[in-house]
């Protein structure tokens, strides 16, 4: 006679085995699916990781030559100038040299200088008759004049210069203290 418990009971081990539906992974393959996947994490981590240094590496690089390199615009705006003064150099070296005609040459290279420098943000500041700006003139001295109302400039002494908006150079000029007040003495 065949005991109720010698038979497959629901609770047995042998019933576990026979319960499981077929092709589901066995206890040790999820632990070497979550190894792979693990591993598969790490290697992207560590490409990510690469590229970001090669990222940093490559930006270091491209300011360090954007640095140098750029100035070279506004050079090769400047040396037609620089020819040209050296045209006007050997013109003023020769032994029958027209002063006025140097004069006008290096006139003329004046010009092209300041030309090129506009075209790359440079902007003249000669206040010359404007009020004073504390901001943009640096005042050198006061003298009285009756042609130019106080606080006004009356001469520019040396020319400032904004590049884009930004004061690099203030404009050094000589203020009109107004028209000279002579007092009575008794």
């Amino acid at each position: 006679m065949s005991s109720p418990e010698s038979k497959d009971a629901p609770d047995s081990p042998a019933a576990d085995q026979t319960k499981a539906p077929a092709g589901a992974p066995a206890p040790a393959e999820p632990l070497a699916a979550a190894r792979r996947e693990a591993a598969e994490n790490h290697d992207r981590y560590l490409r990510a990781m690469a590229d970001l240094e090669n990222f940093r590496r490559r930006a270091v690089r491209e300011k360090e030559e954007l640095r140098l390199f750029a100035a070279s615009k506004l050079l090769e705006d400047l040396l037609p100038a620089l020819d040209n003064l050296a045209l006007g150099l050997a013109a003023a070296r020769q032994p029958k040299a027209d002063l006025k005609a140097l004069a006008g040459g290096v006139e003329l290279v004046q010009q092209q200088l300041k030309a090129a420098l506009a075209a790359h943000g440079l902007k003249e500041i000669n206040p010359a008759g404007q009020p004073f700006d504390p901001h943009q003139h640096e005042a050198l001295s006061h003298h009285s004049s009756a042609e130019v109302k106080a606080e006004h400039v009356l001469s520019v002494v040396r020319t400032g210069y904004a590049l884009n908006g930004r004061l690099l150079r203030p404009a050094s000029v000589v203020v009109s203290s107004g028209k000279l007040v002579e007092e009575a003495v008794p």
